[in-house]
């Protein structure tokens, strides 16, 4: 984290300032899609999307661990005291685990509702125990703590310049087409940790069950059936990003580039794994480096252009911290 970024935040205290640096470099080093697309947002909003981020890491970190020790028992000691430190830090606003305390600090600075933080957890623990989903409403069940809370976590943070409510539903969709996105291109890498995301309806629609899923991944042999599956929940998938699509334009203009970024390089995925004939049970597909810096660049160029505006218009910055729960007016500025 640099100190620019926590300056702008307004964050002194030197513990705090060590906790949202640790979220910082998980952010950096896990979610690298995410956290190039973070770079867009204003230097003082970038703590607290990195304290989002890092503590969901961590949570998703010790249910998928695959160290060849970790026990399930013990994966499940670890998610305990994890919910039992963030029902303590969110309650006290400070905790003795750094990710949490920034988690804290954000949700207060925010006036992010604790439940979102909840579900969340409640999410992770089915992670435990849960391999796979009889139907996609039963996968939907699932994602809304794991995925759609994500977005309304970060709804605060970002602004809009309309009734959070009315942005709340294409937040949702956002953070499930992210997470479904990631669900088809990890379908390799969760069958290794013993879990298969795709509805089992949708795949046996296809002729596709958990064992030739086995069987193509482990003979690195295609199967047209499995392709025709993982075509159909690509679909799925992009339904979620037009569903999605109409909030970017309600969020605050100094944070529609991060997202669009977001939106743009994580529906990039899709297009990756179409071009590389859905063989993500075999290996991951990945955006080209070109197509992440014309991105970027294309974001930074719209960030330079809600900041000319700002000047031309003289209009008074909305705050970037410690922001009242209702923010829909002041957010309707441009920072």
């Amino acid at each position: 984290m640099t100190d620019r970024e926590l300056d702008a935040a307004g964050v002194t205290d030197p513990a705090l300032r060590q906790a949202y640096t640790r979220c910082r470099r998980l952010n950096a080093r896990h979610g690298k899609t995410y956290f190039l697309a973070t770079r867009l947002l204003p230097v003082a909003r970038r703590p607290a999307v990195h304290a989002l981020y890092g503590f969901a890491r961590w949570a998703d970190d010790i249910v998928d661990t695959l160290d060849g020790t970790t026990t399930p028992a013990e994966r499940s000691r670890r998610l305990s005291l994890l919910q039992h430190e963030l029902e303590s830090g969110l309650r006290t606003g400070d905790s003795a685990e750094p990710v949490v305390r920034a988690l804290a600090d954000t949700a207060r600075r925010y006036a992010i509702d604790h439940r979102h933080f909840t579900d969340f957890m409640t999410a992770m623990r089915a992670d435990l125990d849960v391999t796979d989903y009889a139907t996609y409403a039963d996968l939907r069940t699932y994602t809304y703590g794991s995925a759609e809370v994500i977005g309304l976590q970060m709804l605060p943070v970002l602004g809009t310049v309309v009734p959070r409510e009315e942005a709340a539903p294409h937040a949702a969709a956002l953070g499930v087409a992210f997470q479904l996105t990631n669900f088809l291109r990890d379908v390799g890498e969760d069958l290794d940790r013993g879990r298969v995301y795709l509805p089992a309806d949708l795949l046996a629609a296809h002729g596709v069950d958990r064992q030739l899923l086995r069987r193509s991944r482990d003979t690195g042999r295609p199967d047209p059936r499995i392709t025709a599956a993982l075509r159909e929940f690509e679909q799925l998938t992009r339904a979620l990003y037009r569903e999605a699509a109409p909030g970017l334009a309600m969020l605050d203009p100094v944070s529609r580039p991060c997202i669009r970024a977001a939106f743009v390089l994580y529906g990039g995925i899709l297009d990756a794994i179409a071009a590389d004939e859905y063989r993500t049970v075999h290996r991951r597909a990945v955006v080209p480096g070109h197509r992440r810096a014309v991105v970027a660049l294309d974001g930074l160029v719209r960030v330079g252009a809600a900041r000319l505006r700002h000047r031309r218009t003289g209009e008074p910055a909305a705050p970037l911290a410690g922001s009242p729960a209702d923010t829909s007016s002041t957010w309707r500025r441009i920072a």
